[in-house]
């Protein structure tokens, strides 16, 4: 073995420790990469993979009620490919033994023209079920259908359940037939919430649907693909002026379809932290190799001198110190794999709850294991070569002198005149004033660990106060009922007389396209009072907005993106009834959290669209207890479509969204532990390996070990005390940037971070630190005096 090689061994088991702590802040940031766009490319290849298979539409519309032969026509506008149609209807579910709000999707699938796009996938089926049609009304009335996966898993229904549907006003029993997946319900859910429990899609005979709702040759959805090259805004605005004698103006693209628009906003997320918070860990990595290689050519620069004098070249020397880092880097990037993988698998198990795919493989592919190990690389050089290149430019003969001595004077304390001060802390202080550029280093890295930590927790703070916010501030109402068409508002004071019920309000709700010049959104119009008590417009302050008169108030994401200023005339097509365009002003922006949302003063709102006192919904505050017999009741009210209750929404928060934000939060909150030990062990290390011969010298003058390990654990606090307000500081400004980079139509990340994170985060310093400095203070008690008085100085 050559003597540089066997060098290489004796450095890495004395630094041990250091080797292993800087180790582990590598895996952590290769781990977090490989967790994260492992799990992207899962997301991304499933969704392909899925919608390959599936055929999966481009472009969607609904109308009220369109005649079939009206789809040839549309096959002829150009651009247009393929056209497909069918019946939809939202319905109220019963189940067996419960009371619980459930809704469900009523599909038709016709038995004579089978589906040629957004095919349907059985998962799991009756052993009589064989043909691409769940099949024929039963002998006993009871319809077969086809249900969700997620709706059937959380609800536990198996092949021959049975459960019933509120079908236009009676009650009809359904059967279930087998488990399906489709491309249009990847992401199945109300309100942008996975909602397995509370919203269920069934497949069922178009015939017997069509029957139902006196939709015999007709239909209300209709689903287009387009042909190569299609101008697709070309092709949806024909169809809009083509359906709009059907009340179908509504017409969306693929990137507008709601589960394709949750999955690829989460895809663009994960693609962001993937991209963010790994790229900090290897900042921090690099800064750690950069600190312990320096430090170590410094204190070995006798040994680097001796080595040149036997005839050693630079080439082999900086290749002795560049093995080191690699030895380094590699353990971090095996660790960091296997971690990546392992919680890669994990976090992909998360997600199977919200989207639903026939295969979700994790694999952790060839090109993005390399991708991590050449960033690895990159980072080693990067924190390295300025300190391997100053041992090549060190010559023996200067390499041979020792350092020239510091200059030491009083400290800026002293200097304040602040006289009084023990003789330790003037050591400490002198010490670290004597060579700032370190001890600004050394301060800046702690502040980052604590940055760190502060926003891992962030997620955990954000997702409090946005359940808390709308659940305690906005939705302050128990249930919410909705009817099948708009009704006159005195229909609230039915609902007042239902077993239960102590307040109701009204709202209504219009799909509208937004115009400005040439920029164009959908949204929904929701009509409410003026200073509504159970269904408020609140800010991510948690402040009310009032509305009044005839202002119109948009979400400030809203208004941004159609160039709106408070004041300005925006032009409102409605997408319900007959055709209108309403002028109506900005009144006013908010900042709330939940999607693209415009907001009118109810009786304005209808006023503007020239029709009586109507509501289209009406929720309710309801006496502890009474929620069952309420909705119970509402199963009767022939004009109800359907019931949705708080509790029931809260409690699928807290059981899918709420729940995966906190343990990706937690992760992270680890990850950030563990680079905080990195950072402040490493430092300490560092100290002692630096200072030995002064604390030898020290104990030789008298000194005990309690007052020598003082100075170390001195400078330590002081560094620790210096970076917690720095890294508290720097922790929020890294919340504000990535809430502005994770901003989205459907969502707003609040800056909240609560004083528990800012507490936790001195807290896990506080650890680490004290873990630290038992470590270094076992060594200054075993620290051999002969041995360290050796050393020349």
């Amino acid at each position: 073995m050559r003597a540089l090689d066997r060098k290489l061994l004796r450095d890495l088991r004395l630094l041990a420790g250091q080797v292993l702590t800087i180790a582990m802040v590598v895996a952590s940031g290769v781990g977090g990469l490989l967790t994260t766009l492992s799990a992207v490319d899962a997301l991304a290849l499933a969704r392909d993979r899925f919608y390959a298979q599936a055929h999966f539409a481009d472009v969607f519309a609904s109308v009220e009620r369109a005649p079939v032969s009206l789809a040839s026509s549309l096959r002829q506008v150009p651009g247009v490919a393929d056209v497909q149609t069918t019946t939809a209807q939202v319905v109220r579910i019963g189940l067996p033994g419960s009371s619980d709000a459930v809704l469900g999707q009523l599909i038709g699938i016709d038995r004579r023209q089978p589906p040629r796009m957004n095919l349907v996938t059985l998962r799991g089926a009756s052993p009589s079920q064989t043909s691409p049609w769940p099949g024929a009304v039963m002998d006993d009335g009871s319809w077969p259908v086809w249900v969700s996966e997620a709706f059937a898993n959380a609800r536990q229904l198996r092949p021959g359940a049975r459960l019933t549907a509120l079908i236009n006003g009676r009650e009809r029993q359904l059967q279930v037939r087998g488990v399906a997946l489709s491309p249009e319900f990847i992401f199945a859910g109300l309100w942008g919430m996975p909602d397995q429990r509370g919203f269920g899609v069934f497949w069922i005979d178009q015939e017997a649907l069509d029957a139902a709702y006196d939709m015999q040759g007709a239909f209300n959805r209709l689903a287009l693909t387009l042909a190569p090259g299609a101008d697709e805004r070309a092709v949806i605005d024909e169809l809009q002026r083509r359906l709009a004698r059907y009340g179908g103006r509504e017409v969306i693209a693929r990137a507008d379809q709601p589960s394709h628009a949750m999955l690829d906003n989460e895809i663009q997320e994960q693609k962001l932290l993937g991209t963010v918070l790994p790229g900090i860990f290897f900042a921090v990595a690099a800064f750690l190799l950069h600190v312990v290689i320096s430090r170590l050519v410094a204190t070995q620069r006798e040994q680097i001198a001796a080595l040149k004098a036997l005839g050693y070249d630079n080439a082999a020397i900086a290749g002795h110190y560049l093995k080191l880092v690699s030895v380094i880097v590699l353990i971090g990037l095996l660790l960091g794999v296997a971690l990546g993988d392992w919680l890669g698998a994990q976090l992909l198990g998360l997600y199977a709850e919200a989207f639903r795919f026939p295969e979700f493989p994790h694999r952790l592919a060839p090109p993005l294991v390399l991708g991590a190990a050449a960033l690895t690389t990159l980072t080693a050089l990067l924190g390295t070569l300025s300190a391997i290149a100053a041992t090549v430019r060190l010559a023996p003969a200067e390499a041979m002198r020792p350092p020239a001595p510091g200059r030491y004077r009083r400290t800026l304390v002293e200097r304040l005149g602040l006289s009084g001060l023990p003789t330790g802390v003037r050591m400490v202080l002198r010490h670290m004033e004597r060579r700032p550029l370190r001890t600004g280093l050394s301060v800046a890295g702690v502040a980052a660990a604590v940055a760190l930590v502060v926003l891992g927790h962030f997620f955990r703070d954000a997702i409090d106060f946005i359940v808390e916010t709308q659940f305690r501030w906005v939705m302050r109402h128990d249930v919410v009922v909705w009817t099948l068409q708009p009704v006159p508002d005195r229909a609230r004071l039915e609902l007042l007389r239902l077993p239960g019920v102590r307040a109701a309000e009204s709202t209504r709700l219009v799909p509208v396209t937004l115009i400005h010049g040439h920029r164009r959104q959908r949204s929904l119009l929701r009509g409410s009072a003026a200073w509504p008590e159970l269904s408020r417009i609140v800010d991510v302050d948690q402040r009310q907005t009032r509305l009044s008169g005839d202002g119109l108030v948009l979400t400030d994401r809203l208004a941004t993106k159609l160039d709106l200023r408070v004041g300005d005339t925006v032009e409102v097509e409605v997408l319900e009834g007959r055709p209108r365009r309403l002028r109506l002003v900005l009144q006013a922006t908010v900042r709330d959290m939940m999607g693209l949302n415009a907001y009118l003063e109810r009786r304005a709102l209808n006023r503007a669209l020239g029709e009586d006192d109507l509501s289209g919904g009406f929720m309710l505050s309801l006496v502890p207890g009474s929620e069952p017999a309420l909705l119970e009741a509402t199963r009767h009210m022939p004009r109800v479509a359907g019931a949705f209750s708080k509790a029931s929404m809260l409690r699928n928060m807290d059981e899918i969204s709420a729940r995966n934000i906190r343990i990706m939060s937690t992760v992270l909150s680890t990850f950030a532990a563990v680079i905080a030990f990195g950072v402040i062990y490493n430092n300490t290390r560092i100290a002692l390996a630096e200072r030995s011969w002064e604390l030898a010298s020290l104990r030789v003058l008298g000194f005990t070990r309690g007052e020598v390990s003082a100075l170390l654990l001195g400078e330590l606090a002081l560094s620790v005390a210096l970076a917690l307000p720095l890294g508290f500081a720097l922790g929020l400004g890294l919340v504000s940037g990535l809430t502005t980079a994770l901003q989205s139509d459907q969502f707003l990340f609040p800056v909240v971070v609560q004083p528990r994170t800012y507490a936790w985060a001195a807290l896990c310093i506080g650890a680490a630190a004290v873990a630290s400095g038992w470590a270094v203070r076992r060594r200054v008690d075993r620290l051999d005096l002969v041995a360290a008085l050796k050393t020349r100085e």
